[in-house]
């Protein structure tokens, strides 16, 4: 196989002002042959005069720094020159409130230095950053933002569990599952913040409930839903253990937990678990579609929008077999076509739809579902 060439690496600027981060930073990044460092600046000042020189692939920028502060050249960017932007905030109700304001403004993806770790010390955190770099050189960021092509083929697949770590799949002999009220499950990574709120707020009060997992960092995952509960008619709150999933509610997984819905007579219940993480995100997109399919069967839908990777698509299959309606987010309304190309690949997703008609299709699921129940007598 050939090796990577300049032409095909992903070129990242890191613009933070603790010489320790940034070298940090830059050895994780680098140890991937299609990612490379091309420049480094203490604060906002220092990077506007290298980009003088040419424009990076991705930006890393911090929002706490002297001089000006990540969010006022946040703005700056995406005015001047739209690139995709990935936020490093500090894990701080400060820090998580300037990243939900940064990703409102444009930026795509979301790093807590807390939970980077030192890359001797935490794969992990290699892990995270690299694909949180991979993920946002493939957004769309303006209308006109180009694609980058694909990773070269040399690029050895970081390691990732299935969601077998977690529970076994569903039997294909078992039988179908019993009617209940339904119930939905989302999926979503990058651009999945702004995505979620657009559709999110299309609902109506009495929605059907919704667990909700969003690839973000904790603390992070509860300034999202406290975000999305003041924009939208349903109550909306991060996950705790226990809750039980009633309609006009969704709840959101925590960012360093996976969630899944149990089964309690007609009703759900959420359950916030530990584990590794699957698919290399905890929360896991699969680990709760899994859940769902074993549970919920025909009385869930799933749907998965926007991100990299192939997180949950395998589960959505899953519940598709045993008989859940399912969709994915087209490509023309992704920030990143990538979770649910995934899906349509595998035959997972029935439809592939607008993000604007997303809200649609789950209000014709709800009155199909409780008509089939009214009509068999179900209570």
């Amino acid at each position: 196989m050939n090796a990577v060439t300049s032409d095909e690496q992903i070129k990242v600027m890191i613009v933070e002002d603790s010489l320790t981060a940034r070298t940090m930073l830059k050895n994780m990044i680098e140890t991937q042959p299609d990612l490379k460092v091309v420049d480094m600046a203490k604060d906002p000042f220092d990077a506007a005069e290298k980009m003088r020189k040419g424009l990076p692939d991705v930006m890393l920028l911090d929002v706490e720094m002297p001089r000006m502060d990540g969010l006022t050249f946040l703005r700056r960017i995406m005015a001047q020159h739209p690139m995709p932007v990935v936020i490093c905030s500090n894990h701080t109700e400060k820090g998580s409130s300037a990243s939900m304001k940064a990703l409102e403004m444009g930026a795509v993806e979301v790093l807590a230095k807390s939970s980077i770790g030192a890359l001797s010390k935490d794969d992990h955190g290699m892990n995270r950053v690299c694909d949180a770099v991979r993920a946002a050189a493939h957004a769309r960021v303006s209308p006109k933002a180009r694609k980058r092509r694909p990773p070269a083929r040399d690029v050895k697949p970081l390691k990732k569990e299935t969601a077998d770590v977690i529970m076994a799949a569903r039997s294909p002999n078992a039988p179908p599952v019993l009617r209940t009220p339904p119930v939905i499950g989302i999926g979503a990574s990058t651009g999945g913040t702004e995505a979620l709120a657009k559709m999110l707020q299309m609902l109506p009060a009495d929605s059907p409930p919704i667990a909700i997992v969003q690839h973000m960092p904790e603390k992070f995952t509860e300034a999202f839903a406290n975000r999305l509960n003041k924009l939208c008619a349903i109550n909306i709150s991060e996950a705790r253990d226990g809750d039980k999933m009633t309609r006009g509610m969704a709840v959101v997984a925590p960012g360093s937990h996976h969630i899944i819905l149990e089964r309690s007579g007609r009703d759900y219940i959420c359950r916030v678990i530990d584990g590794p993480p699957v698919s290399r995100h905890r929360p896991s997109v699969d680990v709760l579609f899994r859940s769902l399919s074993i549970q919920a069967g025909g009385n869930a839908m799933g749907v998965i929008m926007t991100g990299m990777g192939d997180d949950g698509a395998q589960s959505l299959l899953e519940m598709r077999q045993a008989g859940a309606t399912t969709l994915a987010q087209n490509e023309e309304s992704c920030v990143v076509y990538g979770m649910p190309r995934e899906a349509v690949e595998r035959g997972a997703a029935e439809n592939a739809v607008h993000l604007n008609k997303i809200a649609e299709h789950i209000q014709a699921f709800d009155r199909n579902h409780l008509g089939h129940i009214a009509a068999r007598g179900v209570r």
